[in-house]
This record gives structure tokens, C-alpha cells and sequence, in this order.
């Protein structure tokens, strides 16, 4: 840092030069403010009271406690973004007359994760990746695109189950898979999230539904003493309905300026981070993407982009970003064991889930879902092509049931297009040399075309 950049030795000095250079963290700005309280702010735009830091500082000030300090209302000064959408993603901009300020925060004081422009971000924002995906669909036939999106559907409900290390049922992935092709439907809100968790559960014997009432962790148990030992801890319950409520809030108004996959990206980390549910908290903060995407119509109707399916096949990068924010958090959080070897936080950590840096997250959820425009979506709309092909020229052959047909291409496929000795004299027993010879250049050629 050259002498000419360097903040003055002053409380006044090092917010111009965080406002200036390095963006907004709403969670440490409030501890700040909650350290010096408001008589710095007060003298500030006392002495400054047409200068843009002074009242973009008295604004946040007021904004975060949601409270009025002893200044009367700006009269001079041009309007300026409290937010610097240089640095970060703002959404819609507001005035606010009495500081003579454009409220451009992506949030409420309940819930207002920011994302940093950064190089990479910006290269996926100009990709257009929704009218990319438009355009691979306005290329298949109608039915072809309801098969493929089908497939798609039950791959991305069966991949959100495995990543929680579960292999549920073929009835329960149906299910899930059916809401998750609802998303975007229903506003969201607290009924909405119960009404998913009921189903996602399932079996609700053993959990009990509903909003938290105690602590709640991520992690494992001590095999000795079963003390918890937590990988992350969930927001206190009593602070759950207003972590919730501004969630809904950010849904229903920043969420819908901001880039789409952006705002999917703060709002269902959010979620997950809060962890407001006993169980099912994994699948539907993996919900929620598919809600925002649909919602704000970035996927092409009737289409889901698996990805969960592309998370599984990063789970170790899925995990590191998750643990990015928590792993740093936990230094901070203030905890005492149960008696049901829970855990119960003592300090206020509220604003550690309503204000974090979600860049990270927003990163790696649009490559998730680069990855399933680019890569799944054309490549399953090609397979069910193939296979249509490979299809109707065993038909050509055979009169063979549909159900026969798939567990031929079926033994094709996990054998290297060869039929095993084993199919040839059990289910297949019934053909000839010649025909089994014949099955297998089909199956080639359908690899090949």
C-alpha cells in the first residue's frame, strides 16, 4: 500500500478507506458501531454533514439498529449508493431522504448476505447461461424435452438424497422429485418450509416437524463421553423467526433484481447456515435453488437442472465451500454441552447468519449450474435420442416388449456393448449367434452416431 492510499491512524479515516476499497461487512460494521456507539457518527456528519462517507455511515448506522440517532434530516450533499456496486452486487436502489442516500442493499436488516464482483463472477453473469439453455431446448422435440426433463428430475431428487448419505425408497425420490418440480410455484414462506419439510421427512415418528426449539449442530458425538463435537452450529432458535422472515423478505424483493443463480446462491446458503429444521434442512436448501431459478424463470419451463446431481460429483468442493463460512464462525460461537447432548449457544450470534460473504457460494453454485446447461442437458436429450434409435431398430428385429428391450440395452451397456455369456443363456437365451451378433452392431452404431 503506497503512503497516498493509506488510511489515517482514525475511526473516521479507516471506514472512508474500507468504504472506498474494500466493500461492506454488515456483521463486523455492527460490532464496530455496537463498540464506539453512535456519538462518533453524530461528531462525523456534524463536521461532514454534505460528505458522501460521513452519510452513507450514518445510514448503516441507523439502517442495522433500525433507530434514529440525534442528527436532523441531510439537506445538502448529491444522492449516493450506500452500497459501491463497483465492489458488490446491489439490487434496486431506494432514497433515503434523510440521509440523502440510495439504499441499494441486496437485504434487510434481518437477512443480507453480500457477493463481491470478482473476475469470475462477472464471466458467468455475461455467459447468458439461461439463454443458452432456451436454445438447447427450442432444438428438441416436444416429447423428447418432457422425457429428458423427467430424467432429470428423479437424477437431481436422487442425487440430493445421496449427498446426505442416503439411499431412501424409489416412492420417497419420486415424491421429492415431484416438489422439487413444483419450485418456484409457491411463494416462500414459514408454511411453505414446513409444508416441504413434512414431505422431504416423510416418516415423521422418529423427528419432530417443525421450527426448532433447542440448539442445533452439524457435526458427530464424542464415542466416549457423546459430548458433541460440531462442525458447524445452527442459528439459536429464538432467533429463528426473524433469520426466517428475512429470508421471505429478501424472496419476495431483493432476490428478485439481483443476478438469478446470485441471488439462489445467498438465499439457500442462508438457509442451510440457519439450519432452522431438526432434519431436512440438506435437500431443501437444495430446494431452494430450483425455487429461485424457477421462480425468476431462468430455467426453460418444465425443466430442472440437476444440481444436486453436479454437486455430488463435487461433493469435496461442495463441502469446502460450505465449511468456508462455518469453520471460521465457530471460533465465535459461545456454546455449553446438554443434557440431551445438545448444544446450547450463550452469546448473541444472530448476525452471523444474517450478514456473510457469499461470494464463494455464488462462485461455485453457477459452476454447478453451468455444468448442467453445457454438459447434462444436451447430454441426456442425446442419449434418449440414441436409445430411441437403438429401440426402433430392435423392433425392427423383434417383436419384444419395451420392458425386454431396456434390459437388453441395459446388459449392452454395462458389458462394452458385448452380451455376457450369463444374459445369452438366461434372458436372452432365446437368440441366435447371428442375432446376438447383430443386437451388439446395433448398440455400436447407436454409440457411434
Amino acid at each position: 500500500m503506497t503512503p497516498r492510499h493509506e488510511p489515517q491512524a482514525s475511526l473516521r479515516g479507516h471506514l472512508t478507506f474500507a468504504l472506498k476499497y474494500e466493500g461492506l461487512d454488515l456483521a463486523i460494521l455492527k460490532r464496530l458501531f455496537e463498540a464506539v456507539g453512535d456519538e462518533p457518527i453524530i461528531a462525523w456528519v456534524s463536521d461532514e454533514p454534505n460528505g458522501s462517507y460521513a452519510r452513507r455511515i450514518w445510514f448503516l448506522y441507523e439502517w442495522l439498529f433500525q433507530t434514529q440517532i440525534r442528527l436532523e434530516d441531510a439537506t445538502g450533499g448529491r444522492y449516493v449508493q450506500v452500497l459501491d456496486d463497483r465492489l458488490q452486487y446491489g439490487s434496486t436502489e431506494s432514497n433515503s431522504s434523510r440521509h440523502r442516500i440510495k439504499n441499494n442493499l441486496p437485504g434487510t436488516p434481518d437477512f443480507c448476505p453480500l457477493v463481491f464482483r470478482t473476475p469470475e463472477l462477472e464471466a458467468f453473469c455475461a455467459m447468458d447461461l439461461a439463454r443458452r439453455a432456451q436454445q438447447i431446448v427450442d432444438e428438441v422435440p416436444r416429447d423428447l424435452l418432457a422425457r429428458t426433463a423427467a430424467f432429470l428430475l428423479l437424477k437431481d431428487s436422487r442425487s440430493s438424497y445421496a449427498i446426505e448419505g442416503e439411499r431412501p425408497p424409489q416412492d420417497r425420490i419420486q415424491r421429492w422429485g415431484r416438489a422439487i418440480g413444483e419450485a418456484g410455484r409457491q411463494a416462500l414462506d414459514q408454511d411453505e418450509l414446513l409444508r416441504l419439510q413434512q414431505i422431504v421427512i416423510g416418516d415423521d415418528r422418529f423427528i419432530k416437524l417443525g421450527f426448532r426449539q433447542e440448539g442445533g449442530f452439524v457435526g458427530s458425538h464424542d464415542r466416549e463421553s457423546q459430548m458433541p463435537l460440531p462442525d458447524h452450529i445452527s442459528a439459536r432458535h429464538e432467533d429463528l423467526d426473524d433469520l426466517i422472515a428475512g429470508m421471505v423478505a429478501f424472496d419476495r424483493t431483493s432476490g428478485q433484481t439481483l443476478d438469478p443463480v446470485i441471488a439462489s446462491a445467498v438465499l439457500a446458503f442462508g438457509f442451510v447456515y440457519i439450519h432452522p429444521f431438526e432434519d431436512g434442512n440438506g435437500r431443501l436448501h437444495r430446494y431452494i435453488f430450483h425455487h429461485v431459478l424457477a421462480e425468476r424463470g431462468f430455467n426453460p419451463p418444465g425443466v430442472v437442472f440437476p444440481i444436486s446431481s453436479a454437486i455430488l460429483e463435487r461433493i469435496d468442493d461442495y463441502r469446502a465451500v460450505l465449511e468456508s463460512y462455518s469453520a471460521r464462525l465457530l471460533p465465535f460461537i459461545e456454546w455449553n454441552p446438554t443434557e440431551k447432548f445438545n448444544v446450547e449457544v450463550t452469546n448473541e450470534t444472530g448476525d452471523f447468519y444474517r450478514f456473510f460473504d457469499a461470494t464463494p457460494h455464488a462462485a461455485f453454485l453457477y459452476s454447478c449450474v453451468q455444468k448442467t446447461i453445457e454438459v447434462d442437458l444436451p447430454y441426456e436429450t442425446e442419449f434418449l435420442r440414441r436409445y430411441d434409435q437403438f429401440r426402433a431398430a430392435i423392433d425392427d428385429m423383434f417383436d419384444m416388449p419395451t420392458r425386454t428391450v431396456d434390459l437388453l440395452f441395459r446388459f449392452l451397456q454395462q458389458n462394452n456393448g458385448q452380451l455376457s455369456a450369463r444374459a445369452r443363456g438366461k434372458e436372452f437365451a432365446a437368440l441366435t449367434d447371428h442375432e446376438v451378433e447383430r443386437v451388439e452392431n446395433i448398440y455400436r452404431n447407436f454409440n457411434a452416431s
